[in-house]
């Protein structure tokens, strides 16, 4: 089995905190996910998470108005530049403060941060297609100037478009326009007269208009104009020439003043279109409103969030509205002209209990504390459904073997099935008393299911098909901590706090049980897919494996030393010494059975060799140091006599009003707002499971869902590059010396997506044969995956058809000797083939009676010609019979058969006749 398994998506998680961005052209959105980014592609509804991550969680991004880089600062001031297109980390850089704003200029040349109470302007890093000598800068990061003036945080900053001035605002009430060049006649200028802190302003399209919005929900409206003329004093016509030609007294003043009318709300945050006159405010009520500027007309407003809007931002074309809100986690894409959602996700708002895959590997279901079950396509990245139907934490679920039916466990006592095609919970499973239901194991036909709970020592089962309770399983002498049916059906294993695991012959008349004695509580097990082994996970951080049919241990291993890592911030013990990092808490078989995946509450997932005992594997969760538990030593600088400084409530000295109010329940990290955690969330992993095609595996953690997959995708390997080949010189190749086999080992070597694809389409079917056997043997691999990803995303059905079966036949025998190696791709192509068949077929049904009707047509078409190949025969034997001479020609015939006119018998003319018109 592979191991090479990367980091590939994010789910679970849709919004943290932070600023929300769109790309230049309005397509894709940029969400800060803790200490990464999820891209959110609204076009071809998809989403995907880039592979770099930050040590602490992500506060800013910025991209530049060409979209080829972005910028990602977090809490401490550690910036990334990425390369987006390639997804590729270009430098690493720190501010050495915390960022609170970033904006690029639209001249795509500078970009300006604010550092607390100044303003620094940076130079945009240039890239070889800017920058005139094609070569990249040594220090991509140059300062240009620093701004001072401020005396409180800056929180927002606006380049005008000409990208000659830019606006910032700032907590100590004030607006600054500030020059990135000297300007003749201009002085940084101050717009003060806001009673509470400037969240944002904007210019107007012409720059003629200056908009500010503070929290309290004043909006001011800024005009470069001459003192107002007091009332009642005298005027005439000498004073008004006057007046013109003297420009001394002309500054910026408020021209014009709007209230936004919300009461017992806060502004939160604000949005200005310029192109469109736009304007969007988002308040903490969850209400945002939508305006035309500058008459100030309210056009729409809208509740859509039950909690603060921390972020609202709009796309180029004005259309799209993006919404964030962190304490419940929720990302909104609102269409405000159509009044639809074009994006509506929310991720659980409290911790993941389990995960299962659909059988069929192309969905991930998840529980939470949250009462929530959410479906997650991993194709697309999105929650495709969420059933709110529980009431408490929900601890466990699983598919039925045929895969359209779920079952989950829940704290208040039910087990609920769903039906996954209509998306409804069609049966409700109880107990005679009530007991929160902490374990659960489905039949694999399906007809039985089973559960324990830490309430009672008893194993319940019910009937699917009438849901009644048919048995209570004793023996147990502590609460049951889990349980599974084998995968084919004969005996169901449980776990207990008793130190116990047993295996029941529920199905036998007898219905014995087999104790297995163990040293600790047991915390988790799985059975391997064959049903003759079990592994159990203990408290004392042991694995031990179990032979079913005899009872007997037959191996085991101490995985204490391998999961062990990361001290949390209240550990007054070393990571080595601390005991409760040291369990596994869940374990999984990998598909194959040759591997069992393993990991508890610390950073690192563990995958061992079933056979071995050897750690093949260390995956680290995440090295986010926001979380609780990432570090291996601790800072001693940050302790205090009162404790960790992490650990000390600040609520009450926070600067905002708003900010000090504390509706939380006294002692309670749970209540109302069940995001309002004192205490820094610690990492762990509640669940691990393996997708059934065995390419992937997911892990429910602290962050959200990580989804770790077999890496697909070809690596830049300049082993076989020299200097002549160039994107150039392929396509010379390809279209002058019509060269493709060299074309296409060429592109294989540079690895452009692009240049492969289009070098791939070039090629002529007729000489697909004779370049496939010809192909080196160390791209046959590349080649076999490229054509079955081509085959799932081309229309070209035939084409790539004809190349995996060049493939197959040429290379057929290397593929078979090295089939272990090339099991990724041949489960692609398997896969694409699939779905080209599935595909055909569902089109064939859908079109059925069209096709009849066209064979119809061409069986009417082809009597109507056999007619007509018949009428010349006809107008010889008519002539012949009057005496005359047959047409020699065909076009004779036909000119003759058109003048011929054939009258049928009837009453009035009982002999009939033929005769010329």
């Amino acid at each position: 089995m592979k191991t090479e398994f990367k980091f590939s998506n994010l789910l679970g998680t849709v919004y943290c905190k932070g600023n929300l961005l769109y790309s230049p052209d309005g397509t894709h959105l940029y969400s800060p996910v803790g200490n990464r980014v999820t891209v959110f592609n609204l076009v071809d509804n998809k989403s995907y998470t880039l592979p770099f991550s930050h040590r602490t969680n992500i506060t800013r991004l910025g991209i530049t108005p060409r979209g080829n880089l972005l910028l990602t600062i977090d809490e401490d001031g550690q910036a990334i530049l990425t390369n987006l297109p390639r997804r590729i980390v270009l430098y690493n850089f720190s501010f050495r403060a915390p960022c609170t704003a970033l904006a690029f200029s639209p001249s795509g040349r500078f970009f300006a941060v604010g550092l607390g109470r100044k303003t620094e302007v940076w130079h945009v890093p240039s890239t070889p297609d800017t920058n005139a000598d094609g070569e990249l800068d040594f220090a991509p990061f140059v300062r240009f100037r620093t701004y001072t003036g401020h005396f409180d945080t800056v929180q927002h900053i606006e380049w005008a478009g000409d990208s000659r001035f830019f606006l910032t605002s700032s907590k100590d009430l004030t607006t600054r326009i500030w020059n990135l060049e000297r300007e003749e006649g201009f002085s940084p200028t101050v717009l003060s007269g806001h009673r509470q802190a400037v969240i944002g302003a904007w210019f107007s399209r012409d720059q003629e208009t200056i908009y500010t919005i503070s929290k309290d929900g004043a909006l001011f409206e800024w005009q470069y104009l001459k003192p107002p003329r007091k009332a009642g004093a005298p005027s005439s016509d000498e004073d008004d020439s006057e007046d013109d030609e003297d420009d001394s007294d002309m500054r910026w003043r408020v021209a014009n003043r709007h209230y936004f009318h919300q009461n017992s709300t806060s502004l939160r945050c604000a949005a200005y279109h310029a192109p469109s006159n736009l304007l969007v405010a988002g308040f903490s009520s969850g209400i945002f409103c939508l305006y035309e500027m500058p008459d100030f007309n309210m056009i729409h407003t809208l509740s859509i969030s039950q909690s603060d809007i921390d972020h609202v931002t709009i796309n180029a074309s004005g259309e799209w509205l993006a919404f964030g809100a962190s304490k419940l986690g929720q990302l909104l894409v609102w269409e405000w002209q159509s009044e639809s959602y074009i994006l509506k996700q929310q991720g659980h708002h409290d911790s993941m209990n389990a995960l299962v895959y659909a059988p069929d590997g192309q969905r991930i279901i998840t529980t939470a504390d949250d009462g929530r079950i959410k479906v997650w396509d991993i194709e697309s990245g999105f929650c495709v459904v969420t059933f709110t139907e529980h009431t408490s934490g929900v601890t466990a679920c699983e598919f039925a073997k045929k895969g359209n039916v779920l079952f989950t466990a829940s704290l208040d006592g039910s087990i609920r099935a769903w039906d996954l095609i209509r998306y409804r919970n069609f049966r409700t499973f109880t107990a005679p008393t009530r007991l929160s239901f902490s374990c659960m194991a489905v039949d694999p036909s399906g007809e039985v299911v089973a559960a324990g709970s830490v309430d009672s020592f008893d194993i319940h089962i019910w009937s699917v098909q009438t849901g009644q309770l048919l048995d209570r399983l004793s023996g147990h002498e502590g609460p049951v901590a889990t349980l599974a049916f084998a995968p084919d059906g004969s005996v169901l294993v449980s776990g207990s706090w008793d130190r116990t695991a047993r295996i029941w012959s529920v199905f036998n008349r007898t219905q014995t049980s087999e104790p297995l004695q163990l040293q600790a509580d047991v915390l988790d097990m799985a059975i391997r897919p064959d049903s003759q082994q079990l592994a159990l996970s203990t408290l004392d951080g042991q694995l031990t494996f179990w032979s079913i049919t005899d009872a007997a241990q037959v191996a085991g291993l101490d995985g204490r030393r391998d999961v062990s890592g990361g001290r949390k911030i209240s550990d007054r013990r070393t990571a080595a010494n601390v005991a409760g990092t040291k369990s596994f808490s869940t374990i999984q078989y990998s598909t194959d059975g040759s591997c069992l995946l393993a990991a508890g509450r610390s950073k690192y997932i563990c995958l061992y060799s079933v056979t071995t005992g050897v750690l093949l594997k260390k995956f680290t969760v995440s090295v986010n140091l926001s979380l609780s538990g990432t570090q291996e030593f601790l800072n001693s600088g940050k302790l205090t006599e009162a404790g960790p400084m992490a650990e000390l409530d600040e609520q009450g000295e926070l600067s905002d009003r708003e900010d000090r109010l504390d509706r939380s329940l006294p002692g309670s990290k749970r209540g109302g707002d069940p995001s309002a955690r004192r205490s820094i969330p610690e990492v762990r992993v509640s669940g691990v499971a393996f997708s059934p095609t065995g390419l992937a595996f997911c892990a429910a953690s602290t962050e959200g869902l990580l989804v770790y997959s077999l890496d697909s995708t070809l690596s830049f390997d300049p082993f076989d590059l020299s200097i002549e080949i160039t994107p150039a010189s392929t396509l010379t190749v390809l279209h002058d010396e019509k060269d493709y086999l060299k074309a296409l080992v060429m592109a294989f070597r540079l690895n452009e997506m692009s240049l492969i694809q289009q070098v791939f389409l070039e090629v002529p079917h007729q000489e697909i044969q004779l370049v496939v056997e010809d192909v080196p043997t160390v791209y046959v691999a590349r080649l076999l995956r490229f054509v079955a990803a081509q085959a799932e995303q081309s229309p070209h059905i035939e084409f790539c058809l004809l190349w995996i079966k060049a493939l197959v036949d040429r290379h057929g025998a290397w593929l078979t000797a090295n089939r272990g190696k090339l099991d990724v791709e041949l489960r692609v192509v398997a896969r694409a083939v699939g779905r080209m068949r599935d595909e055909i077929r569902r089109l064939a049904d859908e079109n059925v009676y069209t096709v009849d009707y066209l064979l119809q047509q061409a069986k009417a078409c082809q009597e109507a010609k056999k007619l007509e190949a018949a009428q010349p025969v006809a107008v010889a034997l008519a002539l012949t019979e009057k005496g005359e001479a047959a047409p020699k020609t065909k076009t004779a015939a036909e000119e003759h058969a058109a003048e011929i006119v054939v009258f049928d018998d009837d009453e009035d003319d009982e002999e009939g006749w033929l005769g010329m018109a």
